[in-house]
């Protein structure tokens, strides 16, 4: 191994604060939310800042999560919420932001263009700045996997951050895809951030009797049909499906209050079992530990990082 000396990467938040409006996808109401800087060590917070909201402040974290419905939701024990997190918290995973706090005026975060594109934008218009304080990652120690045989999520050790995914619908449109992307560098906005939402078009009535999908719309998701997209416009990757499915594991990990080192795999999951990893994680003490984010020669030989990745 090389001797160059280790270099702790620092915590980042925002320079200023940023606004943007939007309709909830489930709520069909109109939200505001300004993203914001907080101090060291603070991690993401919500704050609703609406009448109906008391002024609560819900931090974005795996034990706060209250419902994995088709979507993510945090909430406090006044049964205050916060839904559909997981694209804005995807967008501050991506870009690496430890501390922030999102003051918001209802109950669920707007979906934009049914990806974390507009947030990603949005956190760089504001800036991005470092603090005086060491980043910490999760080391994952031993494998810890939830799940069964139709649909199951795991995290193994690997010497970074890495997501494999699989997915698998009976309709031709979608088919089974899978995809693995190392989580390096301008990775995410590269390959995850513009990939949007999806659902069925013969699903949609459905799921509005049941009070969701109720802003959903062509400008919002991928609407899909007996045989085909019935967005004008298309899909924006060939394998946008898969690609949404791993952007939603993205925001779901980060709920873990650090960046996790080591390889998540997910087949045919959702929000539901993506929490349900997380809490069997931190349940074993053996399988995790925290270590300072430091830039350094990896530990581990190439033959086990080649392990790491088959």
């Amino acid at each position: 191994m090389s001797d160059m000396t280790t270099v702790g990467t620092r915590q980042k938040t925002l320079k200023t604060r940023i606004s943007c409006s939007g309709v909830g996808l489930h709520s069909g109401r109109r939200v505001t939310l300004t993203i914001g800087p907080a101090a060291i060590d603070s991690g993401i917070r919500f704050k609703r800042i609406d009448p109906a909201g008391q002024g609560a402040m819900i931090p974005a974290r795996w034990d706060h999560v209250v419902d994995t419905k088709l979507c993510t939701v945090v909430g406090n024990a006044d049964g205050v919420v916060v839904g559909t997190i997981e694209h804005l918290i995807a967008a501050f995973s991506g870009l690496n932001i430890d501390n922030a706090t999102i003051e918001i005026d209802g109950p669920e975060v707007p979906i934009m263009d049914g990806s974390a594109d507009a947030f990603v934008f949005l956190i760089e218009c504001a800036g991005i700045i470092e603090q005086c304080a060491t980043r910490r990652r999760i080391r994952i120690l031993k494998r810890i996997s939830v799940g069964n045989e139709q649909a199951n999520v795991a995290l193994t050790p690997a010497p970074f951050a890495s997501l494999d995914f699989a997915l698998d619908f009976p309709n031709p449109t979608i088919g089974r895809q899978e995809k693995s992307v190392r989580l390096v560098e301008s990775a995410f906005k590269r390959e995850l951030s513009r990939a949007r939402t999806f659902g069925f078009a013969d699903e949609v009535e459905l799921l509005r009797k049941a009070g969701l999908a109720r802003g959903g719309s062509l400008d919002n998701a991928i609407v899909i049909g007996a045989d085909r997209v019935l967005n004008r416009e298309g899909l924006r990757y060939g394998d946008e499906f898969v690609r949404h499915k791993m952007l939603d594991a993205m925001g779901d990990l980060y709920l873990a209050g650090a960046p996790i080192e080591g390889r998540f795999w997910g087949a045919r999951s959702g929000h539901a079992l993506n929490n349900k990893l997380l809490r069997a994680l931190f349940a074993d003490t053996d399988a995790w530990s925290y270590v300072d984010d430091v830039i350094a020669p990896t530990e581990w030989s190439d033959a086990e990082i080649r392990q790491a990745t088959a």
